[in-house]
């Protein structure tokens, strides 16, 4: 008799604990997961996927303006949000209800209910107690809302995706990658954006000139940046258009129709049952895991959001299968968190990969920046005035190409291309031998001559 009734037990039903799933039950394990909401977690349901296609909509009014350049008379456009939003839950039940196919194919056992972990090898679910040799805890993050006189007011990127209408004037708040997607969203639909930012300059902990450059761009797109300020309260008045005010004396109330906060996500680990397991968890709740996604408890594993290490679903993927290859495949495999390629489908979009410019001199002493920013070929005949920003930072001592950064069309599909050599540790040697594709963007990569040196000492 069987001393478990699941090998493998995995609460989550994102990216990141359905590809553990499968890949232990290929590995012959008996697996079950556990879902509350909708299979395809975060990314699938309210996050990635939903974003981009959104985010392409956006990019339509500008491209039709552009055609007029290129000899298109293009008639009278029209919007209209609530097909947008119907076509996109269309396209997500589709992913959700293939997520579904994927696990019962490989023979996982699926229970669409909440899951509880009452020890180190027992979870309660469905009314339910049932022992597992090993627990996976997958369930990601969810957006952190400030405690602040009118919040319920207010939205979080999971309401925007589905809000009745469009609004007129939106502010929203943060300035990290969701903030600055979304303010592009809203604006290339037609949305008068306000963007409000507690910090000296948007997407903190990305390099400090594809900060500048993003910020620049995005305020000649006509979408309002307000650093150093703080909403205090958001009040809701009469006519149901809300009134944004301000901690700072220097910025005015601000009349909206949305306030949407985007000021950060918190680990999903309350009620799961951790603690009293003898799971040691963050100060933010995050499941504190080694290098293996392991906890402090030796038969529960932790991966994606839910650890708050790297959040990207592609590394939740690999933490995943990971975790499940270690358990059930013979042989350890441990997730790579270096140089990991990440993009923000802002307006430009940004790609980056490998270390900013400040994080290479603080870790190589002496580094050399190559950087270019040029008007692109496709704004010559539209009149448009955007431009594009990349950057190479170079290790001076050992010629490695530490980091790439790109601001501007297409730069996550350039730079996904590129984070394959900063992943090989290619010199700029190497950039510069290899013969560039004209006339395109991504040439020049290979073609950078321009560059000054940064240092943490005298050279």
């Amino acid at each position: 008799m069987a001393r478990y009734d699941y090998d493998f037990f995995v609460i989550g039903g994102g990216s990141g604990g359905v590809r553990a799933s499968r890949i232990a039950a290929g590995f012959g394990a008996k697996v079950a997961i556990a879902e509350n909401h909708r299979f395809g977690g975060t990314c699938v349901i309210r996050g990635c996927v939903p974003k981009k296609l959104l985010s392409y909509a956006s990019h339509f009014r500008e491209d039709f303006e552009d055609a007029a350049g290129y000899g298109w008379t293009v008639g009278p456009a029209t919007f209209s949000w609530p097909r947008l939003i119907a076509n996109k839950d269309a396209e997500i039940a589709r992913l959700e209800r293939v997520y579904h196919s994927l696990l019962t194919r490989s023979g996982v056992e699926l229970f669409e209910a909440t899951a509880r972990i009452a020890d180190p090898h027992t979870v309660e679910v469905a009314g339910r107690r049932l022992t597992a040799k090993f627990i996976l805890v997958a369930t990601g993050a969810w957006p952190r809302m400030p405690d602040i006189p009118g919040i319920e007011h207010c939205i979080s990127s999971n309401e925007a995706f589905q809000l009745p209408e469009l609004p007129h004037r939106v502010l929203v708040v943060g300035g990290g990658y969701i903030a600055v997607e979304f303010a592009g969203i809203f604006n290339g639909l037609g949305a008068k954006v306000t963007l409000s930012y507690r910090g000296e300059e948007i997407l903190r902990g990305f390099d400090d000139e594809v900060r500048r450059h993003l910020h620049e761009e995005m305020a000649a797109k006509g979408i309002r940046i307000l650093v150093k300020s703080n909403v205090a309260s958001v009040e809701k008045v009469a006519d149901g258009s809300l009134v944004a005010h301000f901690e700072n004396a220097l910025f005015e109330s601000m009349p909206v129709d949305a306030v949407m906060f985007a000021t950060g996500r918190t680990p999903n680990t309350r009620g799961l049952g951790l603690e009293e397991a003898g799971v040691m968890l963050g100060a933010d709740g995050a499941v504190l895991v080694d290098g293996r996604s392991c906890s402090s408890v030796p038969s529960i594993y932790a991966v994606g959001d839910v650890t708050n290490r790297i959040n990207l679903t592609p590394v939740a993927i690999r933490e995943g299968q990971a975790v499940a290859t270690t358990l059930f495949g013979g042989r350890e495999l441990r997730a790579d968190h270096a140089d990991v390629p990440s993009a923000v489908f802002s307006h430009p979009p940004v790609g980056t990969v490998g270390l900013t410019e400040a994080q290479a001199v603080a870790k190589h002493g002496v580094v050399e920046v190559y950087w270019t920013s040029f008007r692109p070929l496709k704004a010559t005949l539209s009149g448009r005035a955007e431009r594009t920003l990349m950057k190479l930072v170079i290790d001076h001592a050992t010629r490695r190409v530490v980091g790439a950064h790109m601001v501007g069309d297409d730069a996550p599909e350039i730079i996904q291309g590129f984070a394959v050599a900063v992943k090989a540790g290619l010199t700029k040697e190497q950039f510069d031998a290899t013969v560039g594709i004209h006339p395109t963007a991504a040439e020049e990569l290979v073609t950078m001559k321009d560059h000054r040196v940064a240092s943490t000492r005298v050279i």
